[in-house]
């Protein structure tokens, strides 16, 4: 089963580490990565850019209308993603406390994905 494990932050405190830092933070993720890659189990990850680098394609009116910026009311921002395949629930849990280890502050949202478009149903079980 994939999981999807997304990572939030606050953008702006994160934006204000020291390179140094950043590439501290980004090392120790990249040795999570990289286990996970070694064994088979890593699908995808990704860092996002900025929020002030996206836009948002409203679709409630015609013609659809697109913005700037997400307009999510948060104070966290999801700056990145992994994409993981576990057995279950738990082992995507326990994927996601490795990324807070490497990556304190913030937090991780575990999601299962679909294998299939048609299904509204969802997968595994609470740990």
């Amino acid at each position: 089963m994939l999981y999807a494990i997304l990572c939030y932050h606050m953008e702006d405190v994160v934006g204000a580490w020291s390179p140094a830092h950043d590439e501290a933070v980004m090392a120790r993720l990249a040795a999570v990565r990289d286990d996970l890659a070694g064994q088979g189990r890593l699908s995808l990850s990704a860092r996002l850019l900025p929020t002030t680098t996206a836009v948002t394609l409203r679709k409630d009116r015609e013609p659809p209308l697109l913005v700037d910026g997400p307009f999510a009311e948060t104070k966290e921002q999801l700056l990145g993603f992994y994409l993981v395949d576990c057995t279950d629930l738990a082992e995507a849990a326990a994927v996601a406390r490795e990324l807070a280890a490497a990556n304190p502050g913030g937090c991780y949202e575990i999601r299962p994905v679909a294998t299939s478009w048609k299904s509204n149903a969802v997968h595994g079980a609470r740990p």
